[in-house]
């Protein structure tokens, strides 16, 4: 985080400061309760930091289109019970009655904007960080802010306004939840305790085979035990027939990704094959009920849901002796009891090894929640598409905005440290 500036760096009393989380939460359908708050209690360190400031927060829940897609008053609420003291919220994001609620604001209050992904600047925007500065929204809420806080790593590898348009406007520095997340990835990236492997798999092919090719290539893991539809695809490019309805599967999951994804997948395969390790055997699901293959056994006209028994042992193992295990995916159809038993002993592996555990955020994530398991891992990323991304060594476009931010602004706020 050296050439990021971090609350740290900057004396936030009096302050107004925007602070962009990511509070997406899962919700039960029709009431929209809570089923889990887990990102909202992630905000708190940040919030105690700036306790001498006027706080506003931008913050989004799902988006247009879909079921739990809501306002953010729930969130306000959920958050002010944590805190122990009343949220403000507004119906508005940028309007007159936001402006208003900021120009009201107390030193120690804090003020809860409504779901960003409400307004069309924040959804139809396209461009570089200057193009989003220039959207209404960021332009009045830059008008009334000293400092931009991004807290929100989960949405790092997205570029929107609400998260990189304020880079030029106002000094931008990286959260509590932002700093912890970039140091604990790094510290598994940079310098990982040995034996280093990687455990990869859920239905996000292409993103997990460019984290394995980006760890192999760069020394950062030993070996790359893939599961779930990355396994899959592995094993048919390795010459295992997996059957038409898994392999038209995973065609029709990449699209237009399939080839790009095959020719670094054969790559991995040819440069790498001695520190990939493919599953022995596999559980399809037949007639609902769990059938378990070895190898030699398929291919078969039924989807395979999850790896198999002997697999699983050798997963176990292998993490169980690991020094540090970067974890992301579920190694099958965990919804359904029985095809939940290879990711449900990768997670009890991993809880019980004595390594490093990284696990990304996602369906991953909630399962450890789930069974308890949070507090026996080293790094539960609150972040999954971001979480890869930054593995696979892509740059996110926040990290990228506080990076530019701190070149344009740290004389400033320099001067306000010293002052």
């Amino acid at each position: 985080m050296a050439s990021v500036l971090t609350l740290d760096n900057v004396n936030v009393d009096n302050m107004t400061v925007l602070v962009r989380v990511d509070i997406n939460c899962p919700l039960l359908p029709g009431t929209k309760s809570f089923l889990d708050i887990s990102r909202i209690r992630a905000i708190v360190p940040t919030l105690n930091r700036l306790t001498g400031a006027k706080v506003v927060l931008l913050a989004h829940q799902s988006r247009p289109g879909k079921q739990d897609f809501t306002t953010t008053l729930g969130h306000s609420r959920e958050l002010g019970r944590l805190l122990g003291r009343p949220i403000q919220w507004v119906d508005d994001l940028a309007g007159e009655k936001a402006m208003k609620a900021i120009e009201a604001l107390k030193c120690g209050e804090v003020l809860m904007l409504n779901n960003v992904r409400m307004y069309d600047e924040e959804i139809n925007t396209e461009g570089d960080f200057n193009t989003h500065s220039e959207t209404t929204m960021v332009q009045n809420l830059a008008s009334v802010a000293d400092l931009f806080v991004y807290d929100a790593f989960a949405c790092a590898h997205r570029s929107t306004p609400s998260g990189v348009g304020f880079t030029y406007l106002i000094p931008c520095v990286a959260g509590e939840l932002m700093k912890n997340e970039i140091n604990q990835l790094n510290r598994a990236i940079e310098n990982p305790a040995r034996p280093c492997i990687a455990v990869l798999g859920g239905i996000k092919v292409d993103d997990s085979i460019l984290v394995a090719d980006n760890m192999l290539r760069n020394n950062i893991c030993d070996e790359f035990w893939p599961t779930g539809g990355v396994a899959n695809l592995l094993l048919e490019l390795s010459g295992v027939e997996i059957g038409a309805i898994n392999h038209d599967f995973l065609v029709n999951e990449l699209g237009k990704l399939w080839h790009q994804t095959v020719e670094t997948a054969k790559s991995l395969l040819s440069d790498f094959g001695d520190k990939i390790r493919l599953p022995v055997d596999v559980a399809a699901n037949i007639e609902d009920n769990r059938v378990d293959l070895r190898l030699a056994e398929l291919p078969i006209d039924a989807p395979i849901f999850d790896i198999g028994i002997q697999s699983i042992l050798n997963l176990s193992a292998a993490i169980k002796s690991a020094g540090t295990v970067h974890l992301n995916g579920p190694a099958g159809v965990f919804e359904l009891p029985d095809f939940a038993f290879g990711t449900v002993e990768m997670l009890n592996a991993c809880a019980e090894t004595k390594g490093y555990v990284v696990v990304g955020g996602g369906h991953t994530a909630t399962l450890i929640a789930k069974h308890g398991l949070a507090k026996k891992m080293g790094h539960l990323s609150t972040g999954g598409g971001a979480c890869l991304d930054y593995i696979a060594g892509k740059t996110l476009p926040a990290v990228a905005s506080l990076e530019a931010s701190a070149e344009a602004f740290t004389l400033n706020i320099a001067r306000s440290v010293d002052q």
